[in-house]
């Protein structure tokens, strides 16, 4: 049985390149896009929890530092114009 020609082999890649433009995987674009927005929004409401439970703990442990804030706050809300 003769060796056959290295270049007589097809390449590892022969198959996909065939298919040129077919993705790689079975799930659909459009559902692709949904997961990935799905999965930013759940990272970005742990996030906003993290930082609700951060400025929490701050107001607890630094009343003043709060006090004067919530002041401030509602001067804004009183000079603001609509």
């Amino acid at each position: 049985m003769p060796d056959r020609d290295f270049h007589d082999m097809p390449s590892p890649g022969a198959e996909r390149g065939a298919k040129r433009g077919a993705e790689p995987s079975a799930v659909p674009q459009g559902e692709r896009e949904r997961e990935r927005e799905a999965e930013r929004r759940r990272r970005r409401a742990q996030f906003l929890r993290d930082l609700a439970e951060a400025r929490q703990l701050r107001d607890r442990v630094q009343p003043r530092r709060a006090k004067t804030a919530r002041l401030r706050h509602a001067m804004r809300m009183r000079t603001f114009r609509w």
